[in-house]
């Protein structure tokens, strides 16, 4: 029998597309073992996914069209949230984790001036999702040329001052396009964001060759429609890939406490160490430093509330194996 290593580059159901070290792309299943390891019957589970788009794999061939994946090599980090809610979860709060992609450098998250309008709460959503998992998170603002009153300064400057990379992009004029492709080079670079804003069309300036699927706004709703249905990774050269991902309304970052998210927030870190309780969570206690640097305009706003509202979504009770 034949081994030869690979990456995958796509799921669809249970199949799962492997691109070889020789450039083959092989559709492959899963090898019987994990499939019994990674058991939902049992409960134990808080992982939804077995392998995941940009995991180096082991492939045993069964014939030039076919494999069977026999190994799944140890990742050095991962991107994932958590998943919807489903049936299964067999405690209060607990929720699956759902993998976006694995082997992860750079992370662009992408949002758009206008069509579907700014969201920075997303964006620090996703942020403290990426810096979660140790992924460099780096910021495209597109549709530049679309801002309609937009106060596109006021956000990059605030970005940019956290130390967040920022681009200003315009798939349509090409602007910007140069300043992201010196950057992604010998790296693996996931682009994330809502659904509408445009990483698809921004991917296929970058590539022309892909051809990836865009499509337009509802008029109705000002939402994007899903094009992207699955995580797609497309290996650019030997060191250097992209992951398009499914467009997005929401997230919650997985696994992270009250008590620590305010360590994702960079403004955060040099007043924490002197709030009065270690476990402080900046939002009522007496003698908060975080609150006081609030009161002081030493903290914007913005990022505050975006904390407030990330806060109110996470489930403290879902580790329950403390």
């Amino acid at each position: 029998m034949i081994f030869i290593k690979g990456k995958i580059f796509k799921i669809e159901s249970k199949d799962y597309y492997v691109l070889l070290e020789n450039n083959q792309e092989i559709r492959c299943s899963l090898k019987g073992k994990f499939k019994k390891i990674y058991s939902l019957k049992k409960n134990k589970l808080s992982i939804l996914d077995v392998a995941a788009v940009g995991d180096f794999v082991e492939v045993e061939i069964a014939d030039k069209n076919y494999g069977v994946i026999s190994t799944i090599y140890e990742r050095r980090n991962y991107l994932s949230r958590k998943a919807p809610k489903i049936k299964g979860a067999t405690k209060r709060g607990e929720r699956f984790e759902q993998i976006i992609a694995a082997n992860v450098d750079n992370l662009f998250i992408v949002s758009s001036t206008t069509s579907p309008n700014f969201n920075n709460k997303l964006i620090d959503r996703i942020i403290v999702t990426a810096l979660s998992s140790n992924i460099k998170p780096n910021i495209v603002i597109n549709k530049s040329d679309l801002n309609h009153g937009f106060d596109i300064n006021f956000w990059g400057n605030l970005y940019s001052e956290l130390g967040y990379n920022l681009y200003y992009t315009s798939a349509t004029e090409k602007s910007g396009i140069d300043e992201i492709r010196n950057v992604i080079h010998g790296k693996t670079n996931v682009f994330w964001g809502q659904s509408g804003v445009g990483k698809s069309s921004l991917i296929n300036s970058l590539f022309p060759e892909f051809n990836l699927k865009v499509s337009k706004i509802s008029e109705y709703s000002n939402k994007g429609r899903h094009t992207t249905v699955t995580s797609i990774l497309k290996q650019i050269d030997e060191t250097t890939a992209i992951i398009d991902t499914p467009g997005i309304r929401e997230i919650e970052p997985y696994g992270i406490r009250k008590k620590d998210l305010g360590h994702y927030f960079k403004e955060f870190e040099k007043y924490i160490l002197d709030c009065k309780f270690n476990t402080c969570t900046h939002t009522h206690e007496p003698k908060c430093a975080v609150i006081a640097a609030l009161k002081n305009e030493e903290i914007t706003i913005e990022r505050y509330e975006s904390y407030l509202n990330l806060l109110e979504t996470i489930e403290d009770d879902m580790f329950f194996n403390d």
